[in-house]
């Protein structure tokens, strides 16, 4: 079993930056893809960024890409995500995820931190 803590959220202004964290404990997640999704209560829970094993990385929405970075550390076990000039769109929970395959499809992620908030203000 693989488990996922989040941690870095908070409240923010337009413009700010904020660099969430997950660790992973339990196994090495070092040849697992890990992700970070995002939710809006009452909303579907969206794909923000993945990083596989070998570094490579996906950004599938306009919205951050540009904007967010995803990075990880194998040798402490952990995701990051480096967010930049963040807006009040960017206001959400946002979750890490690990899966053994490679997918933007939040079905596919075998494991799941309880999420950080981060919260946007005009």
């Amino acid at each position: 079993q693989v488990q996922l803590v989040e941690s870095g959220g908070g409240l923010v202004q337009t413009g700010d930056s904020l660099r969430l964290s997950c660790v992973a404990s339990g196994r090495s997640v070092s040849r697992y893809t890990l992700a970070w999704f995002r939710q809006v209560p009452g909303t579907e829970r969206e794909f923000v960024a993945a990083i596989i094993w070998t570094g490579h990385t996906i950004y599938p929405t306009d919205s951050v890409e540009g904007r967010f970075a995803i990075s990880r550390d194998n040798a402490k076990n952990a995701v990051f995500l480096q967010m930049n000039r963040l807006n009040s769109e960017d206001t959400a929970v946002y979750y890490c995820a690990a899966a053994q395959s490679t997918s933007t499809d939040q079905a596919m992620y075998n494991y799941w931190g309880r999420g950080t908030q981060v919260t946007v203000s005009s």
